[in-house]
């Protein structure tokens, strides 16, 4: 039992790393407006699998957290908040400029 146990958990860790690789490509394909469809799908497939093996290794009596040291890079760094600038005026209002 024990080997099934590790072997299942084998398996969610392989899969967490995967799951996050594919909506990293999905959301850069939805970011230059391109179809996304398939990944999508394959997403929602290593979904299924995932809640399957869970619902195993639960039955199993395995309630320990898993782990994920993932390797997973973004590909490019976040942008940093716009800072507002105020407007400011190089010439005196014009009024003031007639008196």
């Amino acid at each position: 039992m024990d080997n099934r146990i590790s072997e299942i958990r084998r398996v969610i860790r392989a899969l967490r790393v995967s799951m996050r690789e594919a909506e990293a490509i999905m959301h850069e394909q939805i970011n230059r407006d391109e179809d996304c469809t398939f990944v999508a799908e394959e997403v929602m497939k290593m979904r299924t699998v995932m809640s399957g093996l869970v619902r195993e290794r639960t039955a199993l009596g395995d309630t320990d957290p898993i782990v994920v040291a993932s390797l997973f890079v973004p590909r490019r760094r976040p942008t940093p908040p716009r800072v507002r600038l105020e407007l400011r005026r190089l010439a005196p209002p014009r009024e003031a400029a007639r008196a």
